[in-house]
């Protein structure tokens, strides 16, 4: 039996002093593409930044990725955080450089030393993403769902084990959501795992999987009829 790339036992969310999920048991097996969604204010984006470090988790067990939660020192974030792709509503790309710049820079900053490897690597991710001819771009010379391939390509740069999705669609119309929903489709269907937070109901009808949801605190699996 392969290991949860996310489990979360008994586990309380909190933004300080204040409870913002509780008694959260969640898990996600490899290859598993699964849907968080709920309101806003329901603790969507706390869950996430639980998962990727911004906020401790103090109550409760969890592992992501191979890295207990319970404790993870400030030190540790970015080994944590090199086990995860992180895809953003708002791409944060450096527009003052360009995308095979951007892509070099997180490269660099994880480590990577290797100028041939460094280029095959960045090759690789554009093109899983349908973005090879765009390197010497700009972002703000990109579309909306453009700079959001790019992200999803930045996300792919240290093949994680688990790609955190939050609101990837959140600033896209309809069509291009359609278009970036795609593109995590395919990369899902070749194996990598992935948790979507998305408010974009639509693309839960045209694209129905696991699905989890915020709401009163908790943090519960949902039937699609119901959601």
């Amino acid at each position: 039996m392969s290991q949860p790339v996310l489990q979360l036992s008994h586990a309380a969310i909190y933004q300080r002093e204040n409870l913002i999920l509780s008694e959260v048991n969640v898990t996600i097996e490899p290859g598993d593409f699964v849907y968080l969604i709920g309101k806003t204010g329901s603790g969507k984006s706390s869950f996430m930044k639980t998962l990727y470090g911004d906020l401790p988790l103090t109550e409760g067990k969890g592992n992501i990725v191979g890295v207990d939660l319970n404790g993870l020192k400030e030190k540790n974030i970015p080994f944590l955080r090199r086990k995860l792709g992180v895809v953003f509503q708002d791409f944060k790309l450096l527009n003052d450089r360009t995308v095979i710049d951007n892509l070099k820079f997180v490269l660099k900053a994880t480590g990577w030393k290797d100028k041939t490897a460094m280029e095959a690597k960045i090759d690789a991710v554009l093109d899983k993403v349908g973005m090879k001819s765009k390197g010497f771009k700009y972002p703000y010379q990109l579309s909306g769902g453009e700079q959001q391939r790019i992200a999803i390509a930045r996300a792919l740069l240290n093949d994680p084990e688990l790609i955190l999705a939050d609101e990837p669609t959140g600033n896209l119309d309809p069509q291009t959501s359609v278009e970036v929903m795609e593109v995590l489709q395919e990369i899902n269907k070749n194996g990598n795992t992935i948790l979507m937070a998305t408010h974009d109901y639509a693309l839960l009808l045209k694209y129905p999987s696991k699905t989890l949801k915020c709401d009163g605190n908790k943090v519960f699996e949902v039937v699609q009829k119901t959601v």
